[in-house]
């Protein structure tokens, strides 16, 4: 997908990180965009200074609830009468043990994570289908390669985004051949996922306190989170690889590396 100009691009997400750097990149682009975020202060005051660069359109979203992801379609369709590019990008993290993660922290971030990308592939494929071209980028993790820190919710579900978004594109080649599907799988990202529990429901235990043994360590990764890739590299990543319609990004692709060292321990063990 090679024109990005006068189309409408819908970035979950969107106030902040990953999302705030998509929605941007597309307004550049010539694009208009619609950005979705949970936190309302956080999304007014970015469609405010977003605005400077064209037509942004907030919309309070809850990705985990297929009724507000609805309501953002809408509003979208409403708004702009079309949809041309769909990143789904909202999520958040967590670093605790199996053992001190609550089902309600499960529920919280399968709910964000993977529920969010397949409420809106669900709800937005006939609003994409019915475009002359289309894109969906689903935003994974390599975590959903790797499987090393105690991240076991966050993980399963980046997981799991990475087989839908891979299965999805196969599918797509023939049942929506004009509909591109791209995951996007960044390692450590400028952005400010550790604030994620501010968003968190009703039953989730801070993990401060759920696992406090771990703070250092949660400590340790925001410090390498902050000092990660831009956002704006991410984005200019996203819009290089959907012009070359491709199926995989990657924007720190040494990481890879310890996928296949995964890839061999596992056949190893058939010696």
């Amino acid at each position: 997908m090679k024109e990005l100009a006068g189309r409408v691009a819908v970035v979950t997400g969107g106030a902040n990180g990953i999302g705030r750097g998509l929605a941007t990149r597309f307004l550049e682009e010539g694009m208009k965009v619609v950005i979705a975020d949970l936190d309302e202060a956080d999304l007014a005051k970015t469609a405010t200074e977003l605005g400077a660069l064209g037509e942004v359109l907030p919309v309070r979203t809850d990705v985990a609830d297929a009724d507000s992801v609805r309501a953002l379609a809408d509003a979208t369709v409403e708004r702009f009468g079309a949809v041309h590019v769909l990143c789904n990008n909202a999520g958040v993290g967590g670093m605790q043990r199996f053992a001190a993660t609550s089902l309600a922290t499960w529920e919280w971030t399968i709910g964000v994570n993977l529920w969010g990308v397949i409420n809106g592939c669900n709800i937005f494929l006939p609003l994409l289908a019915a475009q002359d071209e289309a894109y969906i980028v689903n935003t994974a993790s390599m975590a959903g390669f790797t499987t090393t820190a105690p991240l076991h919710p966050y993980m399963a579900s980046k997981a799991a985004v990475v087989a839908m978004s891979e299965s999805m594109a196969h599918e797509f080649a023939t049942e929506f051949p004009h509909v591109g599907v791209a995951v996007l799988c960044p390692a450590f990202t400028a952005t400010s996922i550790r604030n994620d529990e501010r968003n968190a429901p009703a039953g989730h235990i801070p993990r401060s306190q759920a696992d406090p043994e771990l703070e250092e360590l949660r400590n340790q990764v925001n410090s390498t989170i902050e000092k990660g890739v831009s956002t704006e590299y991410v984005a200019d990543l996203v819009v290089t690889a959907m012009a070359a319609k491709k199926t995989h990004i990657f924007p720190s692709p040494e990481w890879l590396d310890r996928w296949q060292e995964r890839v061999d321990r596992v056949r190893a063990q058939l010696d």
